[in-house]
Parts: structure tokens; C-alpha cells; sequence
């Protein structure tokens, strides 16, 4: 994972060293070298992903010639380290504090989350109100596919009422956390403390946050929505939507995988999608 990258990069070479002193291990070795179950621990999971995009855009020269940018829940650090309004040290500080938190928060209570495919956005977010648990819409993914979050029996209770409104798929996911949910303000807490210690700068391109699906290049409105992100819904369809409507004519998904090439794709077939990894 970023071998390539860091092989043929001097720029990438001096930011892996970077990260191993932040993060006092050798994260390098594990993303080259490691296992898979190394690399899912979940300490390990968001810094690498993290690292892995920033050097790709800074490698590739990308935030000279981006004109907005967006980043999927944890790929909002990113979009921010991008964009200038937090610095690669600061936001991989944040990460790696933002991974430890999640992780504690989810042993606190059990937990999950669930996709549901083929229903309007307003059935779900019904179906979540009448549980009476802990049940919210988590993230927006694309129009038709919404992931909710929760309590154990509440998504079950969730799932099972999606099936009986005629939903394609109603399936629990494979984690062990309700993120973006009330249930993640233990974390939202420890991650504030390292976001009121953070220099915030305004933003060179308007990064579109996941609280408002919104431009945003002021540092305090920045700072105020990534205070908010962890315990808030990923508003994705919603910030692909703005920022069509804001003239984006191109997409460029940055890091491993292609699964935000699918969502952008899905929600507007005509638009130019590309990736770098």
C-alpha cells in the first residue's frame, strides 16, 4: 500500500519518515510488509489510509490544479490537509487521536451499522424515527443507498422494517461501531481536545465538509463542522450534488480503492471520474 509511491517519490520518502515519529511506529512497514489483518487494526487503518492520500495529491501535484475538494468521513482530513487549512502533521495527529477514540467509544456500547439500498432518503430517516432506539442516518452515500447507524437491536429492528417497505437491500454491516452517530460523542469529546489544539488556516480551494455538504475555505467555520463531523451524518450525495451545481465538470478520486468513483458515478452518470492511487 503507497510503495510505489514512496519508491519513486522523495517528497513521499520524506513524508512516511514523518509519520512513523507522529505516530511512533513504523506504519511504512506495515502498509509494504504487513498483513492484512495487521493493516485493519484500527490504529493502523486510518492513518494509512490517510498518508496513502495526502502523499498521492502531493506527489501528483493536485492541490495546484484542484478547484474544490470533498473527502468521505475520514477522507475529509485529507481534503483539508489538501486544501492547506490544516497542515499533513496536524491532520495525521488528528487521525491517529480520532482512530484511538473511535475504537474506546465502540467498546463502550455495542453497536453497528446498516445499508439500506432502494428506498427514498425520507423512508429511511421514518424508519429511524419510529424505532425508538438509538437509530440515525449516517451516511448519505448515493441516491438510493443510505447507511444508518445505532444500537444492536435497534438497526435490527431497522432492518427488519426496511425489508417490510419494500427496500432491494437491508443488510447489517460488518463493524463493530456506530459511527456517525450519538453514540460516538465519547470520541467526538476526545478528538475535540486535539482539534482546539490545532492551528486551523483558511483554505486555499473551498473543501465541501460533511456536516453541511457546503464550501467552506473560513478556518473557524472549518474547525466548527469537523467538530461536529464524528457524530453527524456523511451528507455524500448531498456534496457531490453542490458541487456539480458549483461547476465541477471532473472528478478525481485520490488513495486506495475506487469505491468513491462508484458513489460519484452513481449520483451523475455524465460527469468525468478518474482515480489516483
Amino acid at each position: 500500500m503507497g510503495q510505489n509511491l514512496y519508491e519513486s517519490s522523495e517528497l513521499a520518502r520524506e513524508l512516511f519518515a514523518i509519520a512513523n515519529g507522529i505516530l511512533g511506529f513504523d506504519i511504512k512497514k506495515i502498509m509494504f510488509e504487513g498483513t492484512e489483518e495487521d493493516l485493519r487494526k484500527t490504529f493502523v487503518t486510518q492513518p494509512a489510509i490517510y498518508l496513502h492520500s495526502v502523499v498521492a495529491a502531493m506527489v501528483h501535484e493536485l492541490e495546484s490544479g484542484a478547484q474544490m475538494a470533498a473527502g468521505h468521513s475520514l477522507g475529509e482530513f485529507s481534503a483539508l490537509a489538501v486544501a492547506g487549512a490544516i497542515s499533513f502533521e496536524d491532520g495525521l495527529k488528528l487521525v491517529a487521536i480520532r482512530a484511538n477514540a473511535m475504537q474506546t467509544a465502540c467498546n463502550m456500547q455495542e453497536s453497528t451499522m446498516a445499508a439500506i439500498l432502494g428506498l427514498e432518503d425520507e423512508a429511511v430517516e421514518e424508519i429511524c424515527q419510529s424505532v425508538g432506539e438509538v437509530v440515525v442516518p449516517a451516511n448519505y452515500n448515493t441516491i438510493g443507498q443510505l447507511v444508518i447507524s445505532g444500537s444492536k437491536s435497534g438497526i435490527a429492528k431497522a432492518i427488519e422494517l426496511a425489508q417490510q417497505k419494500g427496500a432491494r437491500r437491508a443488510i447489517e454491516l460488518s463493524v463493530n461501531g456506530a459511527f456517525h452517530s450519538p453514540l460516538m460523542e465519547p470520541a467526538r469529546q476526545q478528538l475535540a481536545e486535539g482539534i482546539e489544539q490545532c492551528h486551523f488556516s483558511d483554505a486555499r480551494i473551498p473543501v465541501y465538509q460533511n456536516v453541511t455538504a457546503r464550501p467552506h475555505c473560513d478556518k473557524n467555520e472549518i474547525k466548527e463542522n469537523l467538530l461536529k463531523q464524528l457524530t453527524s451524518p456523511v451528507r455524500w450525495t448531498q456534496t457531490i450534488q453542490n458541487m456539480i451545481a458549483d461547476g465541477a465538470t471532473e472528478f478525481v478520486e485520490v488513495g486506495p480503492g475506487k469505491v468513491l468513483r462508484g458513489l460519484v458515478k452513481k449520483i451523475d452518470r455524465k460527469i468525468p471520474v478518474s482515480g489516483v492511487e
